[in-house]
């Protein structure tokens, strides 16, 4: 059996996950977390991780697997909200990719309710924690 390749790509901040703000993003770091996703899909799916705080290294990955890989779940923090060059890679690749928030952006401030991703994306799971990344996998069986 070839195991689907799927990229987890982290934006700013989320490199703190686990001491930022734990009352909203919670104490686990992602790498625990990846480590109990890889150990729930590793046999179906082949999970990469990358993490940047920079907009062009996002953009950069996003090119280096858009065209291979089975799919992308993207959590670009903050950048969501700005980014439209990250909007724009994320339209041109073939590789479907899956908008993830571990908060509820929609009940948070403003600025927070408009994604320059959103209208590129196959789907968007929001607020329901890191579970949402566990749930974007399954999209991929």
């Amino acid at each position: 059996m070839v195991r689907k390749k799927i990229l987890i790509l982290n934006g700013p901040n989320l490199n703190l996950l686990g001491t930022r703000e734990p009352e909203i993003y919670g104490a686990q770091t992602f790498e625990q977390f990846l480590e109990i996703l890889q150990d729930k899909f590793g046999q179906q799916l082949d999970i990469s991780y990358f993490q940047s705080n920079e907009e062009g290294a996002l953009i950069n990955k996003l090119h280096e697997v858009g065209f291979t890989y089975d799919g992308i779940l993207f959590n670009a923090g903050g950048y969501t909200h700005t980014s439209v060059a990250l909007g724009d890679a994320v339209a041109a690749i073939k590789t479907p990719v899956i908008e993830i928030h571990i908060s509820n952006v929609h009940a948070r401030e403003e600025f927070r309710h408009h994604s320059y991703l959103s209208p590129k994306a196959k789907g968007i799971i929001v607020g329901l924690g890191l579970r949402g990344y566990e749930l974007g996998l399954y999209s991929f069986l």
